[in-house]
């Protein structure tokens, strides 16, 4: 999206306004406002013209300029209907130079998780990657992970489904008959030097708008839960709160006390396979930037990176 479009979408966000004011404060012509705001007609906004000035009446439902219009977060919105995966893609704009920008899809045809699983991203789920270039050594790079955890947990909340986080940072659902069905994860990349991150990309999948029937076992999707959901401002809140979360401003610190309110993880039985063993205990503690204290026979041991199971005490 060109920045004559988005100074636009963001002039238009505040209600009604007159061409002239609009040319003034674009610096443009009002030829090219005219030739903009046709171009917005055409992708679904209904904006009409009167005595008053231009007036947004309709959002489209999904797209990058719909995406755009009334999010409070710094981020460019590249958009595709389909496409291998969002994360190759928002991976190409880092190696480019690009940041602050989120790669969105309605469908994914290559999605994948950890450890290169497959990872099921029908069309009418909210498959998105920000491209953050953040002033961090790279060993504080799984805070990010958490905070977009946090992110898609308050997002989730706010459209009345009672998401939590299994660390680090699986969002997950209890169906009511005591199971804990996935919702959502967070597949983060990175290229960075010894004492700096170059890029980092916060690879996000939730399903949304997506049958169960669709989705492999285990999984759910906020259609299950509470019906269709508005993707456009479900994925807004998400980036909204990544943002005051990570934004330069943000303590990063404050992200692990947000993760604690959501956690299910805490004071469960757990069971952690990572590259030295399995790590089993109770679950006592998130440490920055973003490790796992886990009770053991053996005392309390950090665990930095792998894969959790919540075990049942019958287990």
């Amino acid at each position: 999206m060109n920045a004559t479009r988005r100074a636009l979408l963001a002039a238009l966000e505040d209600g009604p306004i007159d061409g002239p004011t609009l040319a003034t404060r674009l610096e443009v012509s009002r030829a090219a406002v005219w030739k903009q705001v046709e171009a917005l007609r055409e992708e679904g906004f209904g904006i009409e013209s009167g005595d008053d000035g231009y007036r947004v009446d309709e959002v489209p439902e999904y797209g990058a300029a719909a995406l755009a219009f009334g999010l409070d977060a710094p981020y460019d919105v590249e958009y595709h209907d389909r496409i291998g995966s969002t994360n190759d893609r928002a991976r190409e704009l880092a190696e480019e130079g690009v940041d602050d920008v989120v790669v969105v899809a309605d469908e994914q045809t290559g999605g994948r998780g950890r450890l290169d699983r497959e990872w099921a991203a029908p069309a009418g789920g909210v498959w998105a990657s920000p491209v953050l270039r953040p002033e961090r050594p790279p060993a504080e790079v799984p805070i990010y992970t958490l905070a977009a955890a946090v992110a898609v947990t308050r997002a989730a909340r706010e459209v009345g489904v009672e998401a939590t986080i299994k660390w680090p940072n699986d969002v997950l659902v209890n169906d009511g008959d005591g199971e804990e069905r996935k919702l959502a994860g967070i597949l983060t990349e990175m290229e960075g030097e010894a004492d700096r991150v170059s890029w980092l990309v916060l690879g996000i999948g939730v399903n949304a708008n997506v049958d169960r029937d669709a989705l492999p076992p285990g999984a759910t999707s906020l259609r299950a839960a509470v019906g269709d959901v508005d993707r456009r401002r479900f994925l807004q809140g998400i980036l909204e709160a990544l943002y005051d979360l990570t934004g330069a401003d943000a303590d990063l610190r404050a992200v692990l006390d947000a993760w604690r309110e959501y956690a299910s993880t805490l004071g469960r039985q757990v069971r952690v396979e990572t590259p030295r063993g399995t790590v089993a205990g109770r679950a006592v503690d998130v440490r920055f930037p973003g490790s796992l204290v886990v009770g053991t026979d053996d005392g309390e041991r950090a665990v930095h990176a792998g894969d959790c199971e919540h075990v049942r005490p019958t287990e």
